[in-house]
């Protein structure tokens, strides 16, 4: 990737951990935090930006696991639901 694209998915990630937040989403984001980047510091190396990243989505996926029943999970689950039933339902037809 290049840098801008780091920067651009930074951006993202960063976005995410505001929006989740704001939905008093209880996380401690202080191995992030410590390390003193933002997406915004475009001055920043390009390896700098990519440790952000995997550390920030680290603790975006540890969030996302820790609640099987968040809206993510639930789409999953509705997701594997529908699955099954277009399959039961094309296996049927073909028979």
């Amino acid at each position: 990737m290049h840098k801008d694209e780091l920067i651009q998915l930074h951006t993202l990630l960063a976005q995410i951990k505001r929006h989740l937040e704001t939905q008093s989403i209880d996380h401690d984001f202080t191995e992030y935090q410590s390390l003193a980047i933002s997406p915004v510091h475009i001055h920043r190396s390009k390896a700098e930006h990519k440790h952000a990243i995997f550390v920030l989505g680290n603790h975006l996926a540890s969030i996302i696991a820790e609640d099987e029943l968040s809206g993510i999970g639930r789409t999953s689950a509705r997701m594997e639901e529908f699955a099954k039933r277009t399959s039961r339902n094309t296996a049927a037809k073909n028979n």
